[in-house]
């Protein structure tokens, strides 16, 4: 059996914790500050952990070796 690929674009965005997890960085803090809150700008600064149990299998496959 050959290898499996990685979804590159997949592989940028999201990681897997050692429990399998998957943790990713939300977007929006990188431009357009100035009309933000700081604290919605420190919540984003935060990771956040993937709630659906439909997109964690989705992304498991996409991601397969971690």
């Amino acid at each position: 059996m050959g290898k499996l690929k990685t979804k590159k674009g997949v592989a940028k965005r999201f990681k897997l914790t050692k429990k399998g997890k998957i943790k990713y960085y939300p977007g929006g803090k990188s431009h357009l500050a100035s009309s933000k809150e700081p604290e919605r700008i420190r919540h984003l600064r935060k990771g956040v952990s993937l709630a659906g149990e439909r997109e964690q299998r989705f992304l498991k496959r996409c991601l397969p070796y971690g």
